[in-house]
């Protein structure tokens, strides 16, 4: 991180590039995310619902407890290093400290409420769904935005770059 407080983007060629392979990676990520999601459900409640609770017309039981926990205990410090590296990296970007902090917390909250959600339909209520599909969406559209912030401030630091190596 010293590379961004530092100012070392601007001048480290080799630097910026790793970063940006690391974006790269984690679009991948992205990308896989919503694929997997799709994979189980679609954006409809009905579809959350019978992938949480069950569906007799598909043949298919409810989440367990054990098999719910043994996914959030790897998505909890999974997403947690996911979202400290991205906003961290945004922190050390031009861009204004409220929009930093506004789409911090969103990133962090949806990424809590994604993994939270499937757990209200399970074991609270079905009504739940509408808030799990709203907070798969968040937490894709502040991921993507995360990725696009840092990615833009290291695209403008190559072309500063290029400038004084021209000069």
């Amino acid at each position: 991180m010293r590379f961004f407080v530092t100012g070392e983007q601007h001048r480290k060629t080799l630097l910026n590039t790793l970063v940006l392979m690391f974006l790269g990676y984690i679009a991948l990520l992205w990308i896989s995310n919503g694929m997997m999601y799709f994979h189980h459900m679609d954006l409809t409640p009905q579809s959350v619902i019978d992938y949480y609770l069950g569906s007799e017309a598909n043949f298919t039981q409810p989440r367990s407890y054990q098999g719910m926990l043994e996914v959030s205990h790897f998505h909890l410090f999974s997403m947690g290093i996911l979202v400290l590296t991205l906003t961290h990296l945004m922190l050390m970007t031009d861009f204004s400290n409220q929009l930093k902090i506004w789409l911090s917390s969103l990133t962090y909250l949806s990424a809590l409420a994604d993994e939270g959600g499937g757990w209200l339909v399970r074991f609270v209520h079905p009504a739940f769904a509408y808030f799990k599909i709203g907070a798969f969406i968040m937490l894709e559209f502040s991921l993507a935005a995360l990725l696009l912030i840092v990615i833009a401030s290291l695209m403008r630091a190559r072309r500063q770059m290029r400038q004084q190596a021209a000069e």
